[in-house]
């Protein structure tokens, strides 16, 4: 009875801890927003970079399966290359050392302090209060490994338990279980943290735990591997890579540990500074290893999977160097235009198909590109900031404001098609099933505005006036119809698709009227330069 008590109470703690993890990670990456992810994106091509990056990362948010798996989402969306991805990913091992070395160093006994510094700070009318739930759940998680520690201290007095896990265990035994459990608590800082607590209460040699904390880099993987379905093949490398430097850390390190195991107590003072000082230089030793064949080890993931093709191009995505001149800035912006008003058309296109038909590889394509370019918005946000830099009369300035104004009617087109993918997303969530005659509705509209959409781009590559009138009479005449047909059906109760769709005829008039203003805008950008001596 007295067994199942502490079982009770140490699965409890165990729970607790990995809440706080989760929460802590979660509030970190939500303080960050943005700035966290381009934080990773802006990894450069010297690789130790990419390795500090990961690291610093990994050990502010507590979590290396966060971080990588941000670092394949942002390789998925093109933002970052694959071999820059795997610096960060070798970095995000090392980050996750921060937790062991405090657990070791009994610094957890501030963990009452920060839970009620971070209360009463998110208590607080003040920007400061935003920090106040990381603050919180930083000392959460060190709290709850207190209790871990303390509900495991009965088992001290058990002879039978402390005699069979200071006995050694076969390595690969303990390298499996650290994996298994790893993966399935989605985190490889509670394994090691609660093999530093048994070593620290007596209850674990270090032979049986330092295996145990290999494996957990293995487990820590799954995360990675779990997150690559449905992405491009670049993605699926970064994880693979992942994967295969963990492994490939462990293949090195056992051996080594085998013929030397009996010279790791010169790493510290005490079993649990031995095993944290142990974790921080087997991470730290394999990503450096790592780095230094990082061409190679590209080149392997390569020829395991292939070269592939992204599932659609990517768009340039645009920097002012500091020596960029006005006019090569400009004419930058202008050959990017029609390159984003083809991709608008694209994501158009897909999108009024996913509301077509039912096909889920349509519905995740097009959520995909348009999270694509919700981030090249952001990316184009600050890059008009740095574009004015390059202005230096009343003339260039009114050019570029022209310009700028050219890419915010862009951004609003895709804001409509974003609201149209919205009418996709109801249409899902409620279990609607479209009539026919809904479909031909939608199949009609789709179909003019894609005419208008390749008229602009004609006259945009042709250097020509469009001749819009005919097109937009038509389309328009073409959503009077469908409203009114759409009145007549909304009596109906049993229709609850006619309501869904008017609110797609409404989008739809809003982005001809979109793409109409950027038309005329576009046009005469053209013309005034054309009468430019």
């Amino acid at each position: 009875m007295e067994h199942l008590h502490i079982f009770t109470a140490g699965l409890t703690a165990v729970i607790l801890f990995i809440f706080g993890l989760q929460n802590f990670s979660k509030e970190v990456e939500t303080l960050a927003g943005e700035k966290f992810r381009k934080t990773l994106a802006k990894a450069t091509n010297i690789p130790i970079v990419g390795l500090l990056i990961g690291a610093v990362v990994t050990a502010i948010i507590q979590s290396s399966s966060a971080t990588s798996v941000i670092a394949i989402g942002l390789v998925n969306a093109g933002v970052l290359s694959f071999k820059n991805s795997i610096g960060i990913v070798f970095g995000s091992n090392i980050g996750t050392t921060v937790t062991a070395q405090l657990v070791a160093f009994k610094l957890t006994a501030f963990a009452p302090v920060l839970i009620v510094a971070g209360f009463f700070l998110s208590l607080l009318h003040s920007r400061y209060s935003i920090f106040g739930k990381s603050i919180f759940y930083f000392g959460f998680v060190f709290f709850s490994l207190n209790l871990i520690s303390s509900s495991l201290q009965p088992l001290q007095n058990d002879p039978v338990l402390i005699g069979y896990l200071i006995q050694p265990q076969n390595p690969l035994y303990a390298i499996l279980l650290g994996c298994i459990f790893t993966a399935l608590v989605q985190s490889s800082s509670v394994t090691t943290g609660l093999a530093i607590i048994f070593t620290q209460q007596g209850l674990m040699g270090v032979e049986n735990a330092i295996p145990l904390i290999m494996g957990a880099n293995i487990g820590t993987s799954a995360t990675a591997l779990i997150a690559i379905f449905n992405m491009d093949i670049a993605a699926k490398k970064t994880a693979l890579s992942h994967l295969l430097f963990n492994i490939g850390g462990v293949l090195v390190f056992l051996p080594l540990f085998l013929l030397f195991g009996d010279h790791v107590n010169r790493l510290g003072t005490s079993p649990a500074i031995v095993l944290a000082n142990f974790h921080m230089a087997f991470n730290v030793l394999t990503g450096l290893l790592f780095i230094m064949f990082i061409n190679p080890f590209a080149r392997f993931i390569d020829l395991l999977l292939g070269q592939g093709k992204m599932d659609f191009e990517r768009l340039v995505i645009p920097v002012v160097e500091r020596e960029d001149s006005y006019e090569n800035t400009k004419d930058a912006m202008d050959r990017n235009i029609v390159p984003l008003l083809g991709f608008l058309q694209e994501n158009y296109s897909l999108v009024t198909l996913s509301i077509e038909s039912n096909y889920r590889n349509v519905f995740d394509a097009s959520s995909k590109r348009i999270d694509y370019l919700n981030f090249i918005h952001g990316e184009y946000l600050g890059y008009f900031s740095s574009v004015l830099t390059t202005v230096t009369d009343e003339r260039e300035s009114r050019e570029m404001l022209k310009t700028i104004t050219l890419y915010d009617y862009l951004f609003q087109i895709h804001d409509s098609i974003e609201d149209l993918f919205s009418t996709k997303r109801v249409i899902d969530k409620q279990y609607i099933e479209l009539g026919s005659d809904l479909i031909l509705i939608v199949r009609k509209i789709s179909s003019q505005t894609l005419e208008l959409f390749d008229e602009i781009n004609k006259a945009l590559q042709e250097n020509v006036r469009p001749n819009l009138s005919s097109r937009v009479r038509d389309l328009r005449e073409e959503m009077d119809d469908a409203n009114r047909d759409l009145l007549k059906l909304l009596a109906n109760s049993e229709r609850e698709d006619a309501g869904i769709l008017s609110n797609f005829v409404t989008f739809s008039r809003r982005l001809s009227d979109k793409l109409v203003n950027f038309a005329t805008l576009a046009v005469s950008e053209e013309l005034a330069r054309e009468q430019v001596p």
